[in-house]
């Protein structure tokens, strides 16, 4: 643990809606479950680097109930049990209700001593030394009853992000926060950078439990005692419940109001991945000042951000652009201006369009269905069924066609139980329904034919 005297949790906030960084992220696949930088997403790479400072067990992860179970699929894949670790928000209201809803489930656990440190589950960080030796610090102010933010020392005038102007120095390198400022204008920014006292507001915090809880009570009492009465009454949160509660964030609920905020400067190689541009200039570039994924050829193309997911990418006399392939989209822009991306989800969003919302990949808790074709009446599916899985099918607008492609499957309706192999098929006739279960070691996959 980071410090000795207090039991010490990790809170990721998991939420978001995937417009910043679209086409890899989307409604139903925020960034957090991205794998941007090498084989891990960011959910799981956020984990990591905690290891060993806050043990695994000791980390929560907030996240909407349409994202749970995949969140749960990322947290095997790194060893980690989902059950107990993640808490669910049947919708979202901001971190300020996410935030006090994790720390009064932490606090039934551990105590008002626990100290829980609050990390956006979607960032990235270079030096993780200096990040640990930051933990500990905030851990110590944490237990001394300071709310500590981390404020992150500015290399230039970013108007991207909020920011925090630090007042006279206590205890352990921490500064009295004396406001926070919402994102500036290049000049006020510049001025900003110029001062020497202002820092970018990381969006990640460290406090007691018995603190932070105190806080809620004098600040947000509505909020506090609406939040206090729903986790009396058990785990599971009612939609109806929690959208009662306020949308408000933890910077204007608490951080801008309570007396005991401190800021804690760092300067770790921090980023909040929050649009194509910044993910450029977080990566190593080439010689020509590219950052290159996947199947690219490129030709006299410089200073750009070229990634492709399944087809091949090709450029001649480019630069500055961003280049992103996704199977069933690409979004070309200029860097500086990537962050306009959220304007095409917008218009995606408001024609129907359910490129907004999913890949042709859907991750599902039985497995996943890819889409691979749609034409006028009718839609072909890849379905991958876990080991062990189980699902149910209907033929709803015409008949179903299931051709089995690779591992064993057994069939459930109104008929004796059948159990298909690789090559083998059966159709469904209108209005039937089928249930299918995986009671193999290994994955199968199930070719779908239906009606649309």
């Amino acid at each position: 643990m980071a410090d000795g005297r207090a039991e010490v949790y990790a809170l990721l906030l998991a939420g978001g809606s995937g417009t910043r960084m679209w086409p890899v992220s989307r409604q139903l696949y925020p960034k957090q479950l991205v794998s941007f930088l090498g084989s891990d997403s960011l959910v799981q790479n956020t984990i990591k680097r905690l290891d060993p400072l806050i043990p695994a067990d000791h980390v929560r992860v907030v996240c909407g109930q349409a994202h749970a179970g995949e969140t749960e699929r990322h947290l095997r894949q790194i060893g980690i049990a989902p059950e107990g670790c993640i808490i669910r928000e049947p919708c979202g209201r901001n971190t300020a209700p996410a935030i006090l809803l994790a720390v009064l489930r932490i606090r039934a656990q551990a105590g008002d001593e626990a100290v829980v440190c609050v990390f956006p589950a979607d960032h990235v960080i270079r030096d993780i030394g200096a990040f640990h030796e930051k933990i500990a610090t905030a851990v110590k102010l944490a237990a001394e009853g300071y709310i500590v933010t981390f404020g992150i020392q500015p290399s230039y005038p970013e108007t991207g992000y909020g920011y925090i102007e630090a007042g006279e120095p206590v205890a352990h390198g921490g500064l009295l926060v004396r406001r926070f400022v919402e994102k500036p204008p290049l000049e006020l920014a510049r001025q900003y950078l110029q001062s020497g006292n202002f820092y970018w507001n990381s969006g990640m915090f460290a406090f007691s439990a018995a603190v932070i809880c105190a806080a809620y009570a004098r600040l947000q009492p509505e909020l506090y005692r609406q939040m206090t009465e729903l986790v009396a009454k058990g785990d599971s949160v009612s939609l109806e419940d929690y959208a009662r509660l306020p949308d408000i964030s933890i910077d204007y609920a608490i951080m801008e109001k309570t007396d005991n905020c401190v800021v804690l400067p760092s300067d770790f190689g921090w980023s909040d991945i929050g649009s194509w541009k910044s993910l450029y200039d977080y990566c190593e570039k080439d010689a020509q000042g590219n950052v290159i994924n996947g199947d690219v050829i490129t030709h006299r193309t410089e200073n750009c951000f070229i990634t492709s997911h399944q087809r091949l990418v090709a450029t001649n006399h480019l630069s500055g652009l961003v280049v992103v392939e996704t199977p069933d989209a690409v979004f070309v822009s200029d860097l500086e201006n990537s962050r306009d991306v959220k304007t095409i989800v917008e218009r995606l969003k408001a024609q129907g369009r359910r490129e907004f919302r999913q890949h042709q990949t859907v991750f599902r808790h039985w497995g996943c269905t890819c889409e691979l074709d749609r034409r006028e009446g009718l839609v072909v599916e890849r379905l991958e069924v876990y080991a062990g899985a189980r699902l149910e099918l209907a033929a709803e607008n015409g008949p179903l066609h299931l051709y089995v492609h690779e591992g064993r499957l057994t069939l459930e309706d109104e008929a004796e139980p059948a159990v298909l192999g690789p090559g083998e098929s059966r159709q469904l006739a209108t209005g039937k329904g089928v249930r299918v279960s995986n009671p193999e070691k290994e994955s199968a996959v199930l070719l779908v034919v239906r009606s649309d």
